[in-house]
């Protein structure tokens, strides 16, 4: 423990500030954007697949890389999206993902579990 005069004589190191995980949204939990371009990529080794991405121009005119989560997607040039925190583990610069339900992109068809994740409503059961 540091004695009084080595506190008084300024011991004590500021720690640094944390970088933000998602630095666009400024520390907000989500935001409205404009999809430019729609595309795939391939992730990093060892897995092997077709992730799907977006390049979303954000309402502060920041353009970033969010990735669409879920089976199939109707998101398109123009489409007006949602835009959270988050990113893709296995995609490089990807820090950012589509909310499903949300705004022009739609709900992941036929999911049972963890619908609210995907922008699905409940089944009705038919009798």
């Amino acid at each position: 423990m540091a004695t009084y005069n080595q506190v008084r004589g300024g011991c004590r190191k500021e720690q640094r500030a944390r970088r933000p995980v998602s630095p666009a949204l400024v520390g907000r939990p989500c935001m409205k954007g404009i999809c430019l371009k729609v595309s795939t990529m391939s992730p990093k080794k060892p897995n092997s697949a077709e992730r799907k991405i977006a390049r979303v121009k954000l309402s502060t005119e920041k353009v970033i890389t969010a990735y669409i989560p879920g089976e199939g997607h109707n998101v398109q040039q123009h489409s007006v999206v949602l835009v959270r925190g988050g990113r893709s583990q296995d995609c490089p610069g990807v820090k950012y993902h589509l909310v499903r339900g949300a705004m022009d992109l739609g709900g992941v068809p036929n999911r049972i579990t963890s619908r609210s994740k995907y922008g699905t409503k409940k089944p009705q059961k038919s009798t």
